[in-house]
């Protein structure tokens, strides 16, 4: 059973300087007790991070990764690794994220399934929290990502970049945190609308009617949930790829000799179960209720109000062919908030994948967050990548 105590924060201090032989590092960070929304404290919280490069003499070149819902903090290569970053021709060495020049921290997300902090930690009394866990919003997401830069202390973050989901935290930062100098949001929105909302609860509802799931307390009896987790899956795979792009991949092609199974049924359920796999239940009905909280403007006089205060830089960027957020979420943020770096419209990537372009189209999402880091203004439109014609 895996249990999340982690230990200090110093060894992760020291490899941050620049002197380090290493430019990687992989480290548990002790953020401490965290207030939530909800008035409850979560005891001796700690964050997983994996750090490419090293970080500058005068600190200035930290900048924060938050990625979508489902990644790990493997983001890209490292020595002797056989398994490719999931961002490796956006950010390494001399890609468009240069870890030459930037000392890139990608944190798994309080609540999630790659070690922080969540619902298979380790209580205060020693005891798995499973279904104890509390509720986790957005914004208590954004505030853990605070608490990271008082740990790593580091003063300011040269950037933060959000994916997707990590995009609704780093919107949070935009707007609440005084200690980032630029903010790149990629196919995100300033809400969770109500479909949204629907399709994320339809996904929990899945999950807990497994009777594996057992109220969050699987892990006592050493079950786990699979069957639910993976249909959930299936259900949110729907929105992550272009509106007939299954069809032109798979088409009415038959599995099986006997027609029982389409192509694109045994594919969804192969990648459903391999998710089902890797990724624990708790967490995916924490992250998802999580997104369901995203509202900019909660509390801040709405969303026009909330924007139009920042001043930070905004590189917000979308994707013509998103049915999980699609490109107008992302035209209504640049609206709003007068420091959008490209002005009223935001940079749309053209690609018929759908929001899993971000993850296709890598090279030109590094070039476009690199220039955005090193202080350019990207175009405001970009056309259909090549390497776009073959998935």
């Amino acid at each position: 059973m895996p249990s999340h105590r982690h230990g200090a924060s110093a060894s992760v201090l020291s490899s941050l300087s620049p002197t380090a032989d290493e430019s990687h590092r992989i480290a548990d960070v002790v953020i401490g007790d965290l207030r939530l929304e909800s008035g409850i404290v979560l005891p001796g919280a700690t964050l997983r991070v994996e750090i490419f490069g090293r970080l500058a003499v005068d600190g200035r070149n930290a900048v924060l990764l938050l990625p979508g819902l489902s990644a790990d903090t493997h983001a890209a290569d490292r020595p002797g690794d056989r398994r490719s970053g999931w961002w490796s021709r956006a950010l390494g060495p001399g890609r468009g994220i240069d870890t030459d020049r930037w000392c890139v921290v990608v944190v798994d997300a309080l609540g999630g399934s790659h070690g922080s902090t969540a619902a298979r930690s380790l209580g205060p009394d020693g005891r798995v929290w499973g279904g104890r866990f509390p509720r986790l919003t957005i914004r208590d997401l954004a505030a853990a990502s605070e608490r990271l830069a008082d740990a790593l202390r580091i003063e300011r973050w040269a950037g933060a970049l959000g994916l997707s989901f990590g995009g609704m935290q780093a919107l949070e930062l935009l707007v609440a945190s005084d200690r980032v100098d630029r903010v790149a949001v990629v196919a995100a929105p300033a809400i969770t609308d109500a479909e949204q909302i629907a399709t994320n609860s339809l996904q929990i509802d899945v999950v807990r009617a497994d009777p594996d799931y057992a109220d969050g307390d699987y892990l006592a009896s050493g079950a786990r949930p699979r069957a639910g987790l993976a249909l959930a899956r299936r259900l949110g795979m729907l929105n992550y790829r272009g509106q007939g792009e299954l069809h032109v991949r798979f088409g009415r092609t038959a599995e099986r000799s006997d027609g029982e199974e389409f192509a694109v049924e045994s594919h969804a359920r192969k990648q459903a179960a391999r998710f089902a796999e890797t990724f624990d239940a708790h967490a995916f009905v924490t992250l998802v209720d999580a997104k369901n909280t995203h509202d900019i403007g909660r509390g801040r006089g709405g969303l026009a109000e909330a924007l139009s205060a920042v001043d930070t830089p905004l590189l917000v960027i979308g994707i013509d062919s998103d049915r999980l957020f699609p490109v107008a979420q992302q035209r209504e943020i640049t609206r709003l908030a007068p420091s959008s770096v490209t002005g009223r419209e935001p940079l749309v990537l053209e690609s018929p994948h759908g929001h899993d372009s971000f993850l296709i189209a890598q090279e030109w999402m590094g070039d476009a967050i690199g220039a955005f880091l090193a202080g350019s203004t990207p175009r405001t439109s970009a056309t259909r990548p090549a390497e776009l014609s073959a998935v």
